[in-house]
C-alpha cells in the first residue's frame, strides 16, 4: 500500500513540475492571467463530474471553508504566473523549494514542534532565496521574484485553510470542488485584467494549456491527496523536491534557461534545506504537521 501511495506522490511531484515549461509554452502567446484561466477551466470542465458527483460533495459548495480555500487557490496561481512571465521557468521552480521552510515557520508559529535540524533547514532554504532575489540576473526580475515568493505564501494560507475542509464523500471531492471554485474565482478577475482570453492559440501553447489543466492540475492534486493520505508528513514531504528539481532541469535543457552561480548556489540551497526540513520532522506524529503538498505549478 505504501509502495503505491510513493509512487502517487512521485507522479504528482512529476506533474506539477511540468507546470512552469508548459505555462511557458502559453505564455509567448498571451497573458498571465488569460493563461491561468484557460487551463482551470480545462481542469473545471474535467472536475465536474467528479464535483457533482452525489448530494454530499454538492454540498461542499456551500461551505464557507471550501469555498475560501477554492478562492485562495485561484488568486494563488495568478500572482504565481504573473511572477513566471517575469522570471525564467528555473528561477521559479527551484524558488518552490522555499515551501517546505515557509511550512516549519507557520507550523512553529501555531504552537506545533520543530526540530533543530529543521531549522538549520530553514536557515539553508532561506539563505539560498535571499541568493536568488538578491542576484537574478538574467533568469528574471525583482519584480518576478517577489511575486514568485508572495504565491508561495498564498498557497501556504491555502494549505492551513483546506486543512479545515469538511472531509468528503470520496477522496477526490476537496480538489475536484476546489478546482472549480479557483475557476470561478479566476474569472471575472483575468476579465478585468485583459478581457476575454485569446482563442486563436498556437497547438504548442493550447498544449501547453491543456497539459496543465489535466496533468498539472486535476491528476497531481489526485495523486497528491491519495499519497499524503497514506504516508507520514515528513515522509511525504521529500517529494516536495521532485517539483523544483523537473522544472529547474526541463527550464535548463530544453528552454535554454542560463545556471548562473547565483541561481544555483541559491537553488541547491533551497533543495538541500527544504530536505533537512522535511527529514528533520521525521519523529513528529502525522498529526501535528500537515502533510506538504508540492506548490503547485
Amino acid at each position: 500500500m505504501k509502495r503505491l501511495a510513493f509512487l502517487a506522490l512521485a507522479a504528482a511531484g512529476v506533474f506539477w513540475g511540468m507546470g512552469f515549461p508548459l505555462g511557458k509554452l502559453a505564455l509567448r502567446e498571451t497573458d498571465a492571467a488569460q493563461v491561468v484561466l484557460l487551463r482551470f477551466a480545462v481542469a473545471a470542465l474535467a472536475a465536474l463530474p467528479f464535483a457533482l458527483r452525489d448530494r454530499e460533495t454538492r454540498a461542499l459548495f456551500g461551505s464557507p471553508v471550501v469555498l475560501l480555500a477554492g478562492a485562495l487557490y485561484g488568486v494563488a496561481f495568478l500572482v504565481q504566473f504573473e511572477g513566471l512571465a517575469r522570471v525564467s521557468v528555473t528561477l521559479a521552480a527551484l524558488l518552490v523549494g522555499v515551501m517546505p521552510a515557509l511550512i516549519a515557520l507557520s507550523a512553529r508559529f501555531l504552537g506545533e514542534r520543530v526540530s533543530p535540524a529543521s531549522w538549520v533547514g530553514v536557515a539553508a532554504a532561506t539563505l539560498g532565496a535571499l541568493l536568488i532575489a538578491g542576484k537574478p540576473g538574467s533568469a528574471g526580475t525583482l519584480v518576478g521574484v517577489a511575486l514568485s515568493l508572495a504565491a508561495l505564501l498564498i498557497f501556504l494560507a491555502w494549505l492551513f485553510v483546506v486543512r479545515k475542509a469538511p472531509i468528503g464523500a470520496s477522496p477526490m471531492a476537496i480538489p475536484a470542488v476546489t478546482i472549480v471554485v479557483a475557476a470561478a474565482t479566476i474569472l471575472p478577475i483575468a476579465f478585468f485584467m485583459h478581457g476575454a482570453p485569446r482563442l486563436d492559440l498556437s497547438p504548442a501553447a493550447w498544449a501547453g494549456i491543456v497539459g496543465q489543466g489535466v496533468f498539472s492540475t486535476l491528476l497531481a492534486t489526485a495523486a497528491w491527496q491519495y499519497g499524503s493520505a497514506r504516508v507520514g508528513s515528513a515522509s511525504a514531504g521529500v517529494f516536495i523536491n521532485i517539483e523544483p528539481l523537473m522544472g529547474a532541469a526541463i527550464g535548463v535543457l530544453l528552454f535554454g534557461d542560463h545556471l548562473t552561480f547565483a541561481l544555483g548556489a541559491g537553488g541547491l540551497l533551497i533543495l538541500v534545506g527544504s530536505l533537512v526540513v522535511v527529514l528533520g520532522e521525521k519523529h513528529t506524529p502525522p498529526t501535528e504537521l500537515p502533510a506538504v503538498p508540492p506548490t503547485p505549478a
